[in-house]
């Protein structure tokens, strides 16, 4: 491909992560930065986020999701930050060549770092394999969230929830206020997916019944659906028969699980991970392949924007240095996950790194007063307890910069649990 013009760093997303990394690479001193985004408007699935929640640990203030978009917005505004709208990215090459498409025709742009802020989609039905009619009524819960709170449309009357993702319990409240009857929420696991903060609000405030190690097994309905009938789960998660429950209902919201766009980086033959389904990094936010950074929920699926503003904030800074050629050759230490662990990101940090380093996972399991070590070959190098570690949230284990100058060997994070 030839290239149609020339950047220092070509940003794909202007969501949270894309503006959060285009913002810290600006105040870095890089002057020529382009931001692309397929959506009309930068912000990304914030503007349909209308609930509060947002921006406690960043602005120590509750924010909207479309109020803390626009303090991102405005700030890349006064930086003079381009960003192009309706612009979608065909693909990026492992040597930074972006070729993309908009209103003005086809270009190709030639970047000296790429940071991929792409985001993620909700699992679709057909990765459930559910048996039942393919009727109308049945949408993602973000679907659903997109049509209520931007288009002004109720998708339906009856509704019945499968999966407890976080989008689907705020979408259980807001079906609710708006006039909705939510019957259920079904959840596979014998924990639910989302913040306990979520079960509270939206379910308990309400009175919605959220039934664990359940899932539906039935979709009935012709044209629109009429009902789901949902069963009990044993331990291989298979139905058990005798304990169907059965509910009119003519919507099914499903909240199953979020999946990180990462087509563009397998494109650009990023090396992914198994466990996260997003691209492989080290502490500095840089891929498999030289000069590509990922950063934020293509990267791996965050519970709280305000850590994804921070993660990709580190990534921005990182995409500057490197194009200014700042960026020293490391050895690269791997980090494992250990028992109770799974997907810790980063997978590699530099040795001897000078810099606080967050490492983030998801606990396997719950475990209840349990405690998170990180060691460094057999030194112990970070001990925590906590009340509770759940699937349903990120942990995060912070090696300060004093400790990091200090590590030489494969790193390990694990969850002891208690003996008593």
């Amino acid at each position: 491909m030839e290239a149609t013009r020339k950047v220092d760093i070509l940003i794909v997303g202007a969501g949270p992560a894309g503006l959060a990394a285009a913002i810290a690479a600006r105040e870095d001193g890089i002057e020529s930065i382009l931001v692309l985004e397929r959506e009309h408007n930068p912000g990304g699935i914030l503007r349909q986020c209308i609930h509060n929640g947002f921006g406690l640990h960043r602005f120590k203030e509750e924010l909207t999701g479309p109020e803390y978009a626009q303090r991102d917005i405005d700030r890349a505004r006064e930086l003079g930050i381009e960003i192009q709208t309706d612009t979608t990215v065909l693909s990026v090459s492992h040597d930074r060549m972006v070729s993309c498409i908009n209103r003005n025709g086809y270009q190709v742009i030639e970047a000296g770092a790429v940071i991929l802020a792409m985001g993620c989609r909700e699992r679709p039905r057909g990765a459930l394999g559910t048996p039942g009619t393919r009727c109308a009524g049945i949408y993602s819960a973000g679907t659903a969230q997109k049509f209520v709170n931007l288009e002004g449309y109720m998708p339906g009357k009856r509704v019945v929830i499968l999966g407890s993702g976080d989008i689907g319990l705020i979408m259980a409240r807001r079906m609710t206020l708006q006039g909705a009857k939510v019957l259920a929420c079904v959840e596979l696991m014998p924990y639910s997916s989302g913040l306990n903060r979520n079960i509270v609000q939206c379910l308990n405030d309400y009175n919605i019944p959220l039934y664990l190690s359940h899932t539906v097994i039935n979709i009935e309905g012709r044209e629109r659906l009429s009902g789901v009938t949902v069963a009990k789960v044993d331990e291989k998660r298979m139905p058990i028969p005798g304990t169907e429950i059965h509910f009119d209902c003519d919507t099914l919201l499903l909240s199953v699980g979020l999946i990180p766009e990462n087509e563009l980086s397998q494109g650009a033959g990023v090396k992914l991970s198994p466990l996260t389904s997003g691209a492989e990094v080290s502490d500095l936010l840089e891929t498999s392949v030289p000069g590509i950074f990922a950063c934020g929920n293509v990267l791996h699926v965050h519970d709280l924007v305000d850590h994804v503003s921070n993660e990709s904030f580190k990534a921005g800074h990182a995409a500057a240095a490197y194009v200014r050629g700042e960026t020293a050759a490391y050895e690269m230490l791997p980090v494992k996950d250990g028992e109770g662990v799974r997907g810790t990101v980063p997978q590699r940090i530099r040795k001897g790194a000078q810099d606080a380093i967050d490492l983030m996972f998801r606990p396997s399991g719950v475990f209840r007063n349990a405690t998170c070590v990180v060691r460094c070959g057999d030194r112990e190098v970070l001990r925590r307890k906590a009340p509770i570690y759940t699937p349903g949230e990120m942990a995060v284990m912070t090696i300060k910069p004093e400790v990091a100058a200090t590590l030489d060997a494969p790193l390990t994070v694990s969850i002891e649990r208690s003996d008593s």
